[in-house]
């Protein structure tokens, strides 16, 4: 079932197999339902120091850290970057409005197939471009026993967001495994580019406005509809990632 995506990976990459010990997981998009409340309060907090930005264009962006938003947006606009101490403002102004939107909900699926890893013996590792206090402070609540913080990267920790592999580079040292040791679960382009960047077998679930297209065009090697169905698909994934050898 997932044989051809598996075997195309281990033949770019020259690897004999994916001997799987961690799954690197974004967080906005893939654990929660959270980019509808991202769209709309980046189009007001920019929208608030004169800038604009679609709806589109945050998911388009989602994974940069929020000065790498705030720079590329102000570039388009203004021709310059923002100072440091500018970015910060606008990003602490967008979280406070971040922080008063309703709590997003957990994703559908994002639970039960949490569970599966972790019960295969796959550590999981939180990778996020987001910085989200009220999130981050979330996942103990919304994913009890999953995440140990020691296996967390957040946009505090980088220097370069996505597309930059850098995040995802982060997330392999921190697990302690190498790249054809793990894989990437990804719903956003950029955040899809860092992981085939950082040479992971990296899986797309679009959960979001975005066509198939444009995740696929990223580089993910599968494509999943939901978190739903990724998880309904684990046990036999798992299974073809233990076995599939070049």
């Amino acid at each position: 079932m997932f044989e051809s995506a598996l075997q195309t990976y281990l033949k770019n990459h020259n690897y004999q197999r994916i001997d799987l010990h961690a799954a690197l997981f974004d967080m906005d998009g893939v654990l929660f339902d959270s980019m509808k409340n991202h769209a709309r309060v980046w189009q007001d907090a920019l929208l608030h120091y004169g800038m604009h930005i679609t709806a589109e264009e945050v998911y388009l962006n989602e994974g940069r850290t929020g000065k790498s938003t705030i720079n590329a947006v102000s570039m388009r606009e203004r021709g310059h970057e923002v100072s440091d101490e500018t970015a910060a403002e606008i990003y602490a102004f967008k979280s406070e409005l971040f922080n008063q939107c309703p709590e997003p909900p957990a994703i559908e699926g994002a639970y039960e197939l949490l569970k599966q890893v972790t019960k295969s013996g796959v550590t999981p590792v939180l990778v996020t471009g987001s910085g989200q206090a009220s999130l981050l402070g979330r996942l103990d609540e919304a994913f009890p026993g999953i995440f140990n913080p020691d296996c967390m990267v957040t946009a505090k920790d980088v220097r370069y967001g996505k597309p930059n592999p850098e995040p995802y580079l982060m997330g392999l040292e921190k697990a302690g495994v190498l790249a054809h040791q793990a894989i990437v679960v990804e719903n956003a382009p950029l955040g899809i580019q860092a992981g085939v960047a950082a040479g992971i077998f990296t899986i797309a679930v679009n959960t979001g406005p975005l066509p198939d297209s444009a995740l696929l065009d990223a580089g993910a090697n599968l494509l999943f509809p939901s978190m739903q169905s990724l998880s309904d698909a684990w046990t036999t994934l798992y299974d073809e990632i233990q076995s599939c050898t070049l």
